[in-house]
């Protein structure tokens, strides 16, 4: 008998956690770069409001990530960018979400822009990157750039 309730409460267990399986959501991230730099942006609204990251937003259903990537930047800072190449995919489970953040090298097609729902923005160096609280996936693809900066120089 004890053996039964010890299978029941696995079974228990178990339908427990599926039904607390992570939502996927799919990301893409603009890492702007400009004269050895990446923009970084405060985060101005949610739950991730005050960290900061590199801007960006959710892929549509049919939409490929650059054109995402276009439209977010668009819709977030008034700025249209050139996608350079694909760098990293970052997946990073948060509390209530499972993220896959596909990032890519871009810069300012004109070099303006328009913070639209960001609280600040900075330009970093490698060696700043310390200098801002970055949220926990944005901060998982920092090590990587800066190997991938101290590269090019």
């Amino acid at each position: 008998m004890d053996d039964k309730k010890a299978n029941d409460g696995n079974a228990q267990s178990d339908n427990a956690m599926r039904e607390h399986v992570l939502k996927r959501v799919e990301v893409v991230a603009a890492i702007l770069v400009n004269e050895g730099a990446v923009l970084a942006t405060q985060r101005g609204y949610g739950k991730g409001k005050g960290y900061w990251e590199f801007p960006g937003g959710k892929v549509e259903s049919g939409e490929s990530h650059e054109a995402a990537l276009c439209r977010e930047i668009k819709e977030e800072m008034e700025a249209d960018i050139v996608v350079d190449r694909y760098f990293s995919t970052v997946e990073y489970d948060y509390p209530d979400f499972h993220l896959v953040m596909h990032c890519f090298l871009c810069h300012l097609s004109d070099g303006h822009y328009h913070l639209c729902e960001h609280l600040a923005a900075r330009w970093l160096r490698p060696d700043e990157f310390d200098q801002v609280r970055w949220l926990p996936a944005d901060d998982g693809l920092l090590r990587d750039l800066a190997a991938a900066f101290g590269a090019q120089k």
